[in-house]
């Protein structure tokens, strides 16, 4: 994975996501080094999709119009070689997040799904304690990834005290951060930004995946060290995304 790459090319990410983070999303995706667009606007995203490095599809604040839309898109992105993330924000919390994260992987080739334990879990149909967005960590996450990976027919990476990608075959393991980012809303979903933008450049999506989650959880450390708490944590995290060493 080339950052230098990425910071050159500074490649755009078209984002259809949580309308309670946009702008940290974008600030973070701006100081990692990629371009964001915020687009659901159905007669434009099909043009905006297309011509994207990588689109991201999450969940968090959808309507149920929005998932035509995201189909929509998903499917321009895909007649267009432009690689596809997934984030199911809730997908374990009600069976309508579920159902719509079900007809986006029926109906778009999804590269990546990326997760939580319970967001997982619930893909796969493994029960899990879920509370909101919020999931019960004590499941096996590499089995949940695996199995999740092999129902998907795609790469899932299960966040949590220790992240793990799987292709349903291959996994691989990470377990740097730190507890402030679970006191800050979004930063799940920055990190699907991240690696949204790493697959733009980076076309082995496990290589992609792992150098993001590496990066920005290295760089959440740094951060950490200087702050009291998570109000000030936030620019120190966007700070030490803007770095070169992750």
């Amino acid at each position: 994975m080339n950052l230098e790459l990425l910071r050159e090319e500074r490649p755009l990410v078209h984002h259809m996501t949580n309308e309670v983070v946009m702008n940290f999303t974008a600030n973070g995706l701006l100081a990692f080094g990629g371009s964001p667009v915020m687009a659901k606007e159905p007669e434009e995203v099909e043009d905006i999709a297309s011509v994207a490095g990588a689109l991201v599809l999450n969940i968090g604040t959808v309507r149920k119009e929005d998932i035509e839309t995201m189909i929509k898109a998903g499917q321009a992105a895909n007649k267009a070689g432009v690689p596809v993330l997934l984030d199911p924000v809730g997908a374990g919390a009600t069976s309508f997040r579920k159902n719509a994260v079900q007809r986006i992987v029926d109906e778009v080739d999804v590269a990546v799904v990326k997760g939580n334990a319970g967001e997982i879990a619930a893909l796969a149909d493994i029960p899990l304690n879920v509370k909101g967005v919020d999931a019960d960590e004590s499941g096996d996450a590499e089995e949940i990834a695996s199995r999740a990976a092999g129902k998907l027919q795609t790469l899932v990476v299960v966040t949590g005290e220790t992240d793990v990608i799987s292709d349903g075959q291959e996994r691989l393991t990470s377990s740097h951060g730190t507890p402030l980012l679970g006191s800050i809303t979004g930063a799940g979903c920055l990190l699907g930004s991240l690696m949204a933008a790493c697959m733009s450049v980076e076309k082995d999506h496990k290589k992609a995946a792992l150098f993001a989650l590496e990066f920005y959880n290295r760089a959440a450390e740094r951060a950490a060290k200087k702050v009291g708490g998570p109000g000030t944590f936030i620019p120190h995290l966007l700070d030490e995304l803007g770095k070169a060493d992750g």
